[in-house]
């Protein structure tokens, strides 16, 4: 009677498809860690469902700032309000622009010295059927960088 004993050949092969199968997790592990962040970092402000243009009015569009405005992060300390501005009347479309007021009120001092806006601006194209939904953008004061 014969008894196989594993040469190192095959021992060698296991060895290698056992690596292999490893590197294999390892790196499709790595790839999903990779896609969540990059999806993260494209889209760290959680965006909303936004009306379309046939539903829009002034103070629908105000509440969906504000409705988009919970979703950002920021200390309990803060406190806001959100105003409609003006309505700008530009070719083929209106610009309805929106101010969101930032402040750290106290007992002590109720008119806070510290504060921050937020101007919004949302565009209703008059060319666009009204199930198109609304364009939104937004700028921090002083800065020039337009978010969508």
């Amino acid at each position: 009677m014969w008894i196989k004993v594993p040469t190192s050949q095959m021992m060698d092969t296991e060895d290698t498809q056992n690596v292999t199968e490893l590197a294999l997790a390892l790196a499709k592990n790595a790839i999903a860690a990779a896609i969540k962040s990059m999806e993260e970092a494209e889209n760290p402000i959680k965006n909303i469902d936004w009306i379309t243009q046939g539903e829009f009015t002034e103070e629908r569009g105000r509440k969906q700032i504000e409705e988009f405005i919970s979703n950002w992060e920021y200390q309990g300390c803060w406190s806001h309000y959100t105003e409609f501005l003006k309505r700008e009347d530009v070719i083929h479309s209106f610009h309805y622009i929106y101010c969101v007021h930032w402040s750290i009120p106290t007992a002590r001092r109720p008119i806070a010295r510290t504060t921050a806006s937020v101007y919004f601006t949302i565009k209703i194209n008059t060319n666009k059927p009204p199930d198109t939904p609304i364009d939104v953008s937004y700028v921090f004061e002083s800065h020039s960088f337009v978010h969508r």
